[in-house]
């Protein structure tokens, strides 16, 4: 019987996992599970599993029963008239379940639709960790884990340095001193850290709906870099003609007013790295959202100096993703290529609207890097 369960578990878990490819466009484009996550975990609903259900044929003769009635006769409360609202309609009811899935295996399915590579961590960090294998040799320990080669090399070394050692009688009785132990060993294991900078314009030209699709992004490059990495920080930067960072809620719910100076959340972002992410041990990956609009081309050449001279060197990629509103020029994004045309670190992509959040995050995270 558990046996049975768990291969019904199995093609569940299939099923579901089929669904989730089917939807991804949509859920990606909606933003449904963004709000969905709880404790390493989303809940996907799933609208279009069909429940099984008894289908009875025309041809009804009759069949086996226990209790009393004649044939024909209708099943208690068949012919009595219930009561409830609205009329009786023809069409099935839409049955939807919502399902549990990790963010691990979201990921997975996330990455293996858009074909993504594997990353290839550039920084490494290193963390001391205890090994579970006795790999070492000591001169105390328990008797259980006493060695008994090493032990009898060392009383072979000793008799023979101190003349005692007879080839024609070659017992050796191991002394005190000879005795060696295994031990465990402190190991240095690296492991990958990557930081994720999230730069976003919160100037008057960026509305709700813009803001909604960066926080869609977001969701995903997260979900996606946290399966590649074991410890993943993020931070979050918000500007107009000042920058300043902000926890989580704030970069998603804030909005202001006044102008747009890309500069700041670029000087802001580079004294972060510098500060607390040393780009030898971390993985680095900026990625800013605007809507194109600038306070003007000489800010825009403090950004293209700070990217070239700090921000490229110092990233596995920068990304940006400028999200069309119907205030922003949109220029920004034609200045960063044409400044860069052959920049393999940054990769760029004009967001017009939700449904193009797929392309754009696939474009992000395609390179492997």
């Amino acid at each position: 019987m558990a046996n049975k369960i768990d291969r019904d578990y199995s093609r569940f878990r299939k099923i579901v996992k089929g669904k989730v490819r089917e939807e991804l466009k949509q859920f990606i484009s909606k933003g449904e599970l963004v709000a969905r996550k709880r404790g390493g975990k989303v809940t996907i609903p799933l609208p279009q599993i069909d429940i099984p259900r008894f289908r009875f044929g025309s041809q009804q003769k009759g069949g086996v029963g226990q209790g009393s009635g004649n044939e024909g006769d209708p099943v208690a409360g068949d012919g009595e008239k219930q009561p409830g609202s609205g009329e009786a309609g023809e069409d099935p009811g839409e049955h939807e379940i919502e399902v549990e899935v990790t963010l691990e295996e979201l990921a997975k399915i996330f990455g293996e639709e858009l074909g993504l590579p594997k990353i290839e961590p550039k920084g490494k960090k290193n963390v001391e960790a205890k090994s579970a294998r006795y790999t070492g040799i000591r001169r105390t320990g328990p008797e259980g884990l006493r060695h008994f080669k090493r032990t009898y090399r060392e009383g072979l070394k000793r008799a023979i340095a101190m003349g005692l050692y007879d080839p024609e009688d070659p017992i050796i009785i191991p002394e005190r001193e000879d005795r060696r132990y295994r031990g465990q060993r402190e190991t240095v294991v690296p492991e990958s850290n990557a930081v994720l900078i999230y730069m976003m314009d919160v100037s008057g030209s960026m509305g709700e709906e813009q803001k909604e699709m960066v926080r869609n992004a977001a969701f995903w490059i997260d979900t996606w870099l946290r399966s590649q990495y074991k410890q993943i920080e993020s931070v979050y930067i918000v500007h107009d003609a000042q920058a300043r960072e902000v926890d989580e809620y704030t970069f998603y719910h804030l909005r202001e007013s006044g102008g747009t100076k890309i500069s700041s959340a670029y000087e802001l972002c580079q004294r972060v790295i510098e500060e607390r992410y040393n780009p030898m041990d971390w993985n680095i990956y900026p990625f800013h959202f605007s809507d194109g609009d600038n306070w003007g081309s000489d800010d825009s050449r403090i950004c293209f100096r700070i990217l070239e001279d700090f921000i490229f060197p110092a990233s596995n990629q920068f990304c940006y993703g400028q999200v069309r509103s119907a205030y922003g020029s949109g220029k920004f994004k034609e200045d960063l290529d044409q400044a860069f045309p052959t920049e393999d670190k940054m990769i760029t992509y004009d967001i017009h609207k939700k449904e193009e959040l797929l392309d754009a995050i696939k474009a992000f995270l395609t390179t492997g890097r």
